[in-house]
Parts: C-alpha cells; sequence; structure tokens
C-alpha cells in the first residue's frame, strides 16, 4: 500500500473519512466534489485506489493535490470495499471516523452536521437517514429505530426477530463513530469479504458497543444501479453473503445473549437468501448451481430448532424456497450426495 504526501495538519484531524473507489470515474467527480464542499481544517479524506484500471487513479492523484485533507492510497492488489475500507482505517487519525463509497456523494455540510450531532449526544456511534438515488428518482430511507437523537444501547436495536431493526440497516457511510471503537477493534471489517462486508460488521457494533442515536440527517447520496456495483454483477463474488453471515451467527453464538438473539441472525439470514432465489435466473450458471448447493449447505449449519421456528413465522412463498432447499439437502445427504 503506497500513500501520498500527508495533509499539512500539525494536529491530529478532528474526523478522518474513508472512502475506498474502484473503477468509478463516472461517478468519482461528484464524490470528489461533495468532499470538497465538506472540507475543514480539522478533516482528513482518506482516498483509497483499490486497483482502478480505468480513469480513477488519475482523477484521485488531482484530489490528492487539490483537496483540503485527502490523502491517497493505493492498495497493492484489488482487495474488494472490505479490504480498502480496512486500509483507511489503519491511517485514519481523527478523533472520529466516517465512510463514503466512490459512487456516492454527499450534500454540502453534511460532514459537520453529523460531527455537531455526535459530539452533542457523547455516543459511540450515530445513525443517520440517507437518500436513495435510482436515475433521477430520489427516496429517503429511514433508520429502523423510533427515537430520535436519544442514546440508548446498541443491543436494544437488535430485536425484534420479526421486523427491520438497526442491525438490517447496515450502511457504514450512514452514520459517524467515535475513536474508541476503532481502538476497541470493532470498525475494521472481515478481509476479502467483496458483498455483504457491513452484515458482521453492524452486528459487531449493536453488540458490542456502549451506546448510539439515530440521528435523522439524510445527507448521504445513495446510488442504486450502477452497472460496475457488484450489487448488480451477479457472479461468483455475490455469494460472499454466505460467509459473512456465518460469521454473523458465529458471532451471535458466542454472544451472553445467543438464545435471545439467534432468531433473529437467523431470520435475517434466511430472507437474503431468499432474497437471492428472487433473482437467480440474473446469475452466471456456474454461480447460480454454486448458490443452491452453498444456501441448501448454509440451511444445514443453521440451529435446526431455531430454524424450524423461524421458517413457521416466514410468510408463505419464501418459506417454501427455503423448505426445498433445506429438504433437498436432506435428500442429498442421505443419498450419500456432498452439497
Amino acid at each position: 500500500m503506497n500513500a501520498g504526501p500527508r495533509p499539512s495538519v500539525s494536529r491530529v484531524p478532528k474526523l478522518s473519512v474513508v472512502v475506498p473507489f474502484y473503477n468509478v470515474q463516472t461517478y468519482a467527480p461528484d464524490a470528489l466534489k461533495s468532499l470538497e464542499l465538506n472540507a475543514r481544517e480539522d478533516f482528513e479524506f482518506l482516498l483509497v485506489d483499490d486497483c482502478s484500471t480505468d480513469g480513477t487513479p488519475e482523477l484521485l492523484e488531482r484530489a490528492a493535490r487539490e483537496l483540503p485533507g485527502a490523502v491517497l492510497l493505493r492498495q497493492g492488489r484489488n482487495g474488494g470495499l472490505a479490504t480498502a475500507r480496512n486500509t483507511g482505517l489503519d491511517a485514519a487519525r481523527g478523533e472520529y471516523l466516517a465512510f463514503l463509497d466512490g459512487d456516492d456523494w454527499l450534500a454540502p455540510g453534511h460532514l459537520a452536521r453529523m460531527l455537531a450531532a455526535i459530539e452533542a449526544l457523547g455516543c459511540d456511534f450515530i445513525r443517520t437517514d440517507h437518500v436513495r438515488c435510482t436515475g433521477r428518482t430520489r427516496s429517503v430511507q429511514r433508520v429502523p429505530y423510533g427515537p430520535q437523537s436519544v442514546v440508548a444501547d446498541p443491543r436494544s436495536a437488535i430485536l425484534p426477530a420479526d421486523r427491520a431493526t438497526s442491525v438490517d440497516y447496515p450502511y457504514a457511510w450512514a452514520g459517524m463513530y467515535h475513536r474508541r471503537l476503532l481502538d476497541r477493534g470493532l470498525l475494521h471489517f472481515t478481509d476479502g469479504l467483496r458483498t455483504a462486508e457491513d452484515r458482521p460488521w453492524i452486528w459487531r457494533l449493536h453488540r458490542e458497543a456502549e451506546s448510539f442515536a439515530a440521528v435523522g440527517l439524510p445527507g448521504v447520496f445513495y446510488r442504486r444501479g450502477v452497472s460496475t456495483s457488484l450489487t448488480q454483477i451477479k457472479d461468483e463474488r455475490q455469494l460472499d453473503f454466505i460467509r459473512a453471515f456465518d460469521q454473523v451467527l458465529a458471532d451471535v453464538g458466542t454472544d451472553r445473549e445467543s438464545d435471545l438473539l439467534l432468531p433473529k441472525s437467523v431470520r435475517t439470514y434466511c430472507a437474503i437468501i431468499a432474497h437471492h432465489f428472487g433473482s437467480i435466473e440474473r446469475y452466471e450458471p456456474a454461480a447460480a448451481r454454486k448458490l443452491r448447493l452453498m444456501s441448501a449447505a448454509a440451511l444445514g449449519r443453521m440451529p435446526q430448532d431455531v430454524l424450524d421456528r423461524v421458517l413457521d413465522a416466514m410468510d408463505v412463498e419464501r418459506a417454501t424456497v427455503l423448505r426445498r432447499l433445506r429438504g433437498g439437502r436432506r435428500t442429498a445427504t442421505r443419498s450419500g450426495a456432498t452439497v
């Protein structure tokens, strides 16, 4: 990893913003311009080039010269979003931390507003609303947590199992985080995960941090439908969601309240499997076959008594898909096939 020159800031920055980029030359100018409109002398922007092969590196080199507080970090090899974010976190010096993806952008002054909110509340982290952008359509996506600007125990925002909660809103860029979380090892992502990298991350935050608040402030513009995004590319990289949720289940299984939290984590895992099967026709054929095999195996690894209860409580359509997968695995196992 190669770093560009440090900004001329003698004191520790108040805020570090980690921004990974990979082959986003069409969208990077919007992200970089929005950083310029958020810049302060006590902010640093860690621009991580994850081995882009288009015109992105040239845009970042110019930003490193012209954007106040910018630091250019170059990955030695393409490692994916989780690894690129970790590179930025390792270089961050700020008292607070935030994220942005290279194909998204910020409203002017959004970072300063988030910083004022987290400093006023004095909590470990805050979660914010965001604006989803699909073509010309804009819609505000809310943090699925009721109280606003009220400091709470992050564990209180995990349940109930049958409703969307804060762990189902995993976006790292929708919030700000105190450095003490980084020092405790809670902000790094599972290295190498290319999709669902934020799922083990958000579960760990809500299980192990001490305080958080939801504050509204929809100032991040999240671009959907980008052709280079892995949400649009249905190859084997998509299957990293299984490794991500296996980690969630393993972590929750060792939690002091595992009996309470396992139904939520199993239900979410099942919902994500069903979601992927809803678009299986878009997968490359080899990846679709692997999706079936890996999903069936994942269902077999889940606590079976918890899985029974989860499937009984799910809607018929998704439960039918999952039961068929589960039954196919059992049949294959009895016949000696390997899944």
